[in-house]
């Protein structure tokens, strides 16, 4: 029995790591048994002759969106243009990723397409996240990117179209992900990448996963998504149990009103919430 990491699924095959070797598992009846189903990022226990993942390690995180583990950081690509830049998913993908314990950092992209104008906004945007914690890059900023991902597990994450594949093709020509066209119709990405997989790129472990257009948050208690608004704790409400919402002397609807927490950020935050 040896000891590896899974880095690729493709259906019910596996793809584990161990010692710069490659080997494609099968998973055990029992997982499903118990309604445990192995995820990109796993550290495994399998048998090498039979091919088969004997047990799963015990997770350090997760994420539902995409599925996967064991992640250092969540690069969320976000595109400025086609598909147009949504604040809301970008709170909603926030939100997710601070609540797996993930370090979230958020890369920018195509901002070719964009005017003067929104260029301006989007810096102050920057500003304002880089403030509470987040880290921001855009994709023309590969160098800094690359070396703050040195020696993580990193997975790509945000709404299909936003330029994952594109990203690693920059960080490695050679490989050549598909990329998809814009749907004018419906004003977002055609969905390429169709499985999980990490690659090894430039010192980075990182995944490139399926992307999506929507989030389901009802999972999560409002004192979560309360938690989940890092920029909440700066300030102290009259009440312990404030919502923010409808209550009076709240601090937090303060510090919107005095232009100390983005607006956009309350307005999802609110959306949320309900």
């Amino acid at each position: 029995m040896k000891q590896g990491r899974i880095v690729k699924n493709i259906s019910n095959l596996y793809t584990v790591a161990c010692n710069h070797e490659l080997y494609n598992c099968l998973p055990r009846g029992k997982f499903r048994n118990v309604g445990l189903t192995p995820l990109v990022g796993d550290e495994v226990l399998f048998d090498p002759d039979k091919l088969s993942i004997i047990d799963i390690l015990p997770r350090q995180n997760e994420l539902d969106r995409p599925r996967i583990s064991n992640i250092d950081i969540a690069l969320i690509i976000t595109s400025l243009k086609k598909p147009d830049l949504s604040l809301n998913l970008l709170d909603k993908e926030l939100t997710c990723i601070i609540l797996a314990h993930i370090k979230p950092v958020i890369c920018f992209t195509k901002l070719d397409l964009i005017s003067q104008e929104e260029l301006a906004n989007l810096k102050k945007l920057r500003k304002y996240y880089e403030s509470i914690g987040i880290k921001t890059f855009t994709n023309l900023e590969l160098k800094p990117l690359t070396q703050y991902l040195q020696n993580k597990y990193v997975v790509l994450t945000g709404q299909t179209g936003a330029g994952k594949s594109s990203l690693i093709n920059k960080l490695d020509p050679t490989k050549h992900l598909e990329v998809g066209e814009i749907s004018l119709a419906l004003g977002r990405g055609k969905h390429t990448t169709r499985h999980t997989e990490f690659f090894d790129i430039a010192n980075i472990h990182i995944a490139d996963t399926p992307g999506f257009s929507s989030l389901d948050l009802t999972k999560y208690s409002k004192e979560d998504l309360k938690n989940a608004f890092l920029e909440f704790a700066n300030f102290s409400c009259l009440y312990r149990d404030c919502n923010h919402l409808k209550e009076d002397n709240c601090a937090i609807k303060e510090a919107v009103a005095n232009g100390k927490i983005l607006k956009s950020r309350y307005d999802n935050y609110c959306s949320f919430m309900r």
